[in-house]
């Protein structure tokens, strides 16, 4: 378990880079098209097996149903190498849509191309865009990670998220994520990742 931050490289003002992907649990694509024209989009480099990421999932869950009643859209996106890590095949993600009850569509990223264009990182790595698709907030759920005590309450997120939803400047004093490396398939790590 190689503790991992964000990169942070996504710079705030850019415009979400494009994907269109597979959910797992339904079989549909899903694009960056579909979130035109929500009040905010809400991008979560996740997968199933990383301890960082269960440590929040079930508030991650809470966070998505809240968040998606006041018109905020989001989307997971596995982009691990599941030859190398069978708990973040496109079953299991079935799976794990069902067991914690997400609410939102859970993407697999087989070549690895939309963690790329993101600088994605880690798992959980998050970036909150707003109406235009304008990057407001990359960085940490909250303070808390696996074994220290502190609260999962998605704090940084949900003050990033209700200014957002508000029309007011998220701060840009930003924490980085952390949590596992994503799984790069070999000869398919990107610079930042070295």
């Amino acid at each position: 378990m190689a503790l991992t931050p964000s990169t942070m490289m996504l710079e705030l003002g850019a415009t979400a880079p494009d994907f269109s992907l597979p959910e797992p649990a339904t079989g549909k694509t899903v694009t960056l098209a579909d979130f035109k024209g929500a009040p905010g989009l809400l991008v979560i480099f996740m997968c199933n097996h990383c301890p960082y990421v269960k440590h929040i999932r079930h508030a991650l869950a809470e966070f998505a149903r809240e968040y998606q009643a006041r018109g905020l859209k989001i989307v997971g996106i596995n982009s691990n190498d599941v030859a190398n890590h069978p708990d973040d095949s496109p079953a299991k993600m079935v799976g794990e849509v069902k067991a914690i009850n997400y609410t939102f569509p859970y993407l697999y990223d087989e070549t690895q191309a939309a963690a790329r264009v993101y600088h994605a990182a880690c798992t959980p790595d998050l970036y909150l865009f707003d109406q235009d698709l304008k990057l407001v907030y990359r960085g940490q759920f909250d303070g808390s990670r696996p074994g220290n005590n502190v609260p999962v309450t998605g704090a940084d997120l949900r003050a990033a998220a209700d200014a957002l939803l508000a029309g007011r400047a998220v701060s840009p004093e930003q924490k980085p994520s952390m949590g596992c490396n994503i799984k790069w398939k070999a000869g398919n790590e990107p610079e930042y990742s070295r």
